[in-house]
């Protein structure tokens, strides 16, 4: 049965920071909705109810765009081993991009990521769990690391220029906020 608590207590941060995998949801007022998931060491319990993750260059950059104009965020984890669980974590986020006031303290809670672009903060407004037995269960085999070795080939200015090409509006051509982007 599904719980609602106001906060992540020690037994859900021990969960959350056992997972190889999480899921972004975010929406903005008109558009479409996504959902991404997320591997790497890149997410950080900051309390229990602010939680950080480190957002690396990729294909695409629609939960930027989406907090532009809707904060809302749900994190959402999946027990693939052990007991069975679902944990989603409800609030409001913002980003901080690369070279804002701010980065330099909040990149230092990740190990170094080849082009980490932003930090998410989300504070939790609602934490709720539920049964997750539907969830298979799966076996981790490994981490992919084709991300970060794209990322570590690329001199700055190509991490820039393929940031301009690809990142700087949603699929929906709402912009993104990345600084050096036409749209900031």
């Amino acid at each position: 049965m599904a719980k609602q608590l106001p906060g992540i207590g020690d037994h859900l941060r021990a969960f959350i920071e056992a997972q190889h995998l999480f899921f972004v949801g975010t929406a903005a007022p008109d558009g479409r909705v996504n959902v991404s998931p997320k591997g790497m060491d890149c997410l950080r319990v900051l309390g229990p109810n602010r939680v950080a993750w480190l957002n690396v260059t990729g294909s695409g950059n629609e939960t930027a765009a989406h907090l532009r104009l809707s904060p809302r965020m749900t994190l959402m984890f999946c027990a693939v081993q052990g007991p069975p669980l679902i944990l989603r974590l409800y609030g409001q986020a913002r980003a901080v991009h690369a070279g804002e006031p701010g980065w330099d303290d909040w990149v230092a809670l990740f190990p170094p990521l080849p082009g980490a672009r932003q930090v998410f903060i989300l504070d939790v407004d609602l934490v709720q769990t539920s049964c997750g037995m539907a969830v298979p269960l799966l076996e981790l085999t490994g981490d992919r690391d084709d991300l970060n070795a794209w990322a570590a080939r690329q001199t700055p200015e190509q991490l820039s220029s393929y940031r301009q090409r690809k990142n700087q509006r949603s699929i929906d051509r709402f912009p993104t906020g990345l600084r050096g982007t036409v749209d900031t």
